[in-house]
């Protein structure tokens, strides 16, 4: 699924090698964050958050007959650290 969700998302951006999906799963659910660029994050979202939920759509999909939830999380990877 980590795969799948990648793949899409690197298709997805202008800079694909600063895509990172992290996988936090439990017993119950999985959970997908996937970081990309900041210039990337509104790639990934789309107007009115179209792409996202066609990403949700898929993994759900995907994952249909495990009987499990799946959440998808979009987050932007800082080019640098924040100043203070």
């Amino acid at each position: 699924m980590k795969q799948l969700v990648e793949r899409i998302v690197v298709a997805l951006v202008d800079s694909p090698e600063v895509v990172r999906v992290e996988d936090r799963s439990n017993e119950e659910s999985d959970i997908f964050e996937i970081h990309v660029d900041p210039s990337d994050v509104g790639k990934v979202i789309g107007k009115e958050g179209r792409i996202a939920n066609a990403i949700r759509t898929v993994a759900k999909a995907a994952i249909q007959n495990r009987n499990r939830k799946i959440s998808i999380e979009i987050a932007s990877n800082p080019t640098s650290p924040p100043s203070e």
